[in-house]
């Protein structure tokens, strides 16, 4: 079995905090010297970008690359890293003053959509057919396709090759059905260490909805699928797992979440997404272990996404360099550079082969966005899956039935709007 140790950007555990940072409204804080009421058209106005970073890494890379765009173009640019993204944003548009260009979540995009903040300009970009078909949908609302997804994440099943090998397991034995996958915890469950753990949260328990033929929504959004068999099997597994004793939630195991939990070997595995490299190099470094792709569920091979896409306002005064912009920190190159510099994957499939061939430890993670699966982005998912976690917490000894009934209502309600 192939391992890692000490392997990663510095800085991959970025995804997770910049993942975290966008949320509904919009606005910057930037001076006021820009006509929000100017046409665009590529007017040479200067563009103000704003990010939620995660980080002096992913901060540096992309002042970086806005800079050797500004050079190309002739137009000035500037990136300002928010404190609070979301408050940023919302000071910004309540004020006529909103950044050109800023991150933007998949669970904000229907609020910034709804009130017309954003610019859809998707169909506008050169590389538009470049971008995973997953990810284009994540960011797709009534047929428009309103911003370029600027990376993206997916869960994996990370080994503790130590405890792998010690447990007398091999590179055959890695999991790729649910039946393995519950095998090879029980091995691996010894003395103080659990064999499998992931966060209590719709988050991770809720890849295997897909691998089992469920979802939270319909594929076209329009009803919830949350109380199905499908759901009701994966979360039947789950528990049946967690009452074996062979998985156990990071919670419970007293640690903040999954990598937590596998770094200090309280487990063995977890489900975790390439946003745990930088976690294992900064602060588990001397704990070897490899990836490999979530196992295959009834209905197949399943995961889920997480991306952030670079929305554009509408009251942009230069959208024409806006998207110009976008564009260029799109392009396959560049992705590439983003993610030596902060451990994201591109979000192009054209960088995919180069990606792969540098970091073939984390494959698994690109292979995943073939038929990854996008959590609820409709305008008020995000609480609905807020109560769906903490109904999550209670799984083990609790009635998974029920809780999917209840969910289902809420989630039926945000849809129905």
């Amino acid at each position: 079995m192939k391992h890692l140790h000490r392997t990663g950007p510095a800085a991959a555990l970025a995804v997770a905090a910049s993942l975290a940072l966008a949320a509904c409204g919009g606005g910057s804080g930037f001076d006021d010297s820009s006509d929000p009421s100017t046409d665009g058209g590529g007017g040479g106005e200067a563009i103000q970008i704003l990010i939620g970073s995660s980080g002096d890494a992913e901060t540096q890379a992309v002042e970086e690359a806005v800079a050797a765009w500004s050079e190309e173009s002739g137009t000035e640019a500037t990136v300002q890293a928010a404190t609070d993204l979301a408050q940023e944003l919302s000071q910004g548009f309540t004020s006529n003053n909103p950044p050109d260009v800023f991150y933007v979540s998949t669970d904000a995009l229907a609020g910034y959509a709804a009130n017309g903040s954003l610019l859809a300009y998707g169909d506008q970009l050169a590389n538009a057919d470049d971008f995973y078909p997953t990810l284009v949908d994540a960011f797709t609302i009534d047929d428009q396709f309103y911003c370029a997804p600027k990376d993206f994440s997916t869960l994996g099943l990370v080994i503790n090759t130590r405890l792998w090998k010690d447990a007398g397991l091999t590179d055959a034995d890695v999991p790729t059905t649910w039946d393995e996958l519950a095998d090879v915890a029980e091995t691996l469950t010894q003395g103080k260490v659990v064999g499998l753990t992931f966060g209590p949260e719709y988050q991770r328990v809720g890849s295997f909805f897909p691998q089992a033929g469920g979802s939270m929504v319909s594929e076209d959004g329009s009803e919830a699928t949350v109380d199905s068999p499908e759901n009701l099997e994966a979360l039947d597994f789950v528990q049946q797992m967690m009452d074996d004793g062979v998985a156990s939630y990071s919670s419970t195991l007293g640690a903040g979440w999954g990598g937590e939990a596998f770094g200090k070997e309280l487990a063995a595995m977890t489900i975790e997404g390439n946003w745990i490299a930088g976690a294992m190099q900064n602060d588990f470094p001397d704990v070897d272990y490899t990836v490999a792709e979530l196992p295959e569920g009834p209905a197949g091979p399943g995961t889920l996404a997480f991306t952030n896409c670079w929305g554009i306002a509408a009251q942009s005064g230069n959208q024409d360099d806006a998207v110009s912009l976008v564009e260029y920190l799109t392009q396959a190159d560049q992705q590439l550079t983003f993610a030596d510099a902060f451990g994201v994957i591109p979000s192009v499939q054209s960088a995919a082969e180069s990606y792969a061939a540098d970091r073939p430890e984390f494959q698994p993670f690109v292979a995943g966005a073939e038929y990854a699966q996008n959590p609820p982005a409709q305008e008020g998912a995000a609480d609905v899956i807020a109560d769906f976690n903490a109904q999550l917490e209670g799984l083990e000894g609790g009635d998974p039935q029920a809780i999917l009934e209840s969910v289902q209502q809420s989630m039926q309600a945000v849809v129905g709007q």
